[in-house]
C-alpha cells in the first residue's frame, strides 16, 4: 500500500513540504549541510539524507570546472535539478544543482538511510544490507539513472511518480561531521563532505 502522497500526487503531507527553489540557490556548500535530514522521495521509495558533498565551479575536483558540456549542462542550469552521470562504467550518482544559472554548482547524494519502499530497495540491490550508503548504491536502491538526468524537483508533483526532496522538520541529532571528498585527487584540501548519524 503506497502512501497517501504517492498515490494522489500531492506535493504536501502532514508536517511535509517540498523544497522550493530558493532552497538550492545558494552556494553548494551551505546547501549540502541544509540538505541533511531531508528526505529523498522517488515514487513509493523514501530515504532520509546522511551524507553530501558540495562542489563548485572553481573547485578543481568538480564536474564544472573545465566549463559547461553536454554531460555537466544542469549544473549549470537552474537550480533545484537533478544531474545524473555514470561512472567507472558500473555506477549512476545523483546531484543537485545549487546556486545561480550558469554558475556550475551541484551537491552529490552520498548516502541515505532507508524508510520506505525497503522492500523494493532490497530488490532492486539484491540485498538486505547496505542499501543506500554510497553514491552508486543509492542510485541503484532509487532507480536514479540517466532517464531522470534534469528532472526538477521543485515542480509541483500533479505528475506519477512524485520526485523531491522533502523537509519534515527532523533535524539533525548532532552537529555534522565536515571531512574530505572521497574519490578524487584533487581539492583534497576542501572539508566539503557533510555526514550525520541518525
Amino acid at each position: 500500500m503506497f502512501p497517501i502522497w504517492y498515490v494522489t500526487g500531492l506535493d504536501e503531507v502532514p508536517a511535509r513540504r517540498r523544497l522550493g527553489r530558493e532552497f538550492f540557490q545558494s552556494e553548494a556548500p551551505e546547501v549540502a549541510q541544509h540538505l541533511l535530514c531531508k528526505l529523498l522521495v522517488i515514487g513509493s521509495c523514501e530515504g532520509r539524507i546522511v551524507e553530501v558533498e558540495a562542489y563548485t565551479r572553481d573547485d578543481p575536483a568538480s564536474h564544472s570546472f573545465r566549463g559547461r558540456t553536454d554531460r555537466n549542462a544542469v549544473m549549470f542550469g537552474p537550480a533545484g535539478h537533478l544531474y545524473v552521470y555514470f561512472t567507472y562504467g558500473m555506477h549512476h550518482c545523483a546531484n543537485v544543482s545549487t546556486a545561480a544559472e550558469g554558475d556550475g554548482q551541484a551537491v552529490l547524494l552520498r548516502a541515505v538511510v532507508p524508510l520506505s519502499g525497503v522492500d523494493l530497495m532490497v530488490q532492486r540491490r539484491g540485498r538486505e544490507q547496505h542499501l543506500a550508503d554510497g553514491p552508486g548504491k543509492l542510485c541503484q536502491a532509487f532507480a536514479i539513472d540517466r532517464s531522470l538526468n534534469g528532472i526538477d524537483l521543485c515542480a509541483p508533483s500533479d505528475r506519477l511518480p512524485v520526485i523531491g526532496i522533502f523537509d519534515d522538520g527532523t533535524a539533525p541529532s548532532r552537529i555534522a561531521q565536515a571531512s574530505p571528498r572521497v574519490g578524487i585527487r584533487v581539492g583534497t584540501e576542501r572539508l566539503w563532505r557533510w555526514s550525520v548519524a541518525l
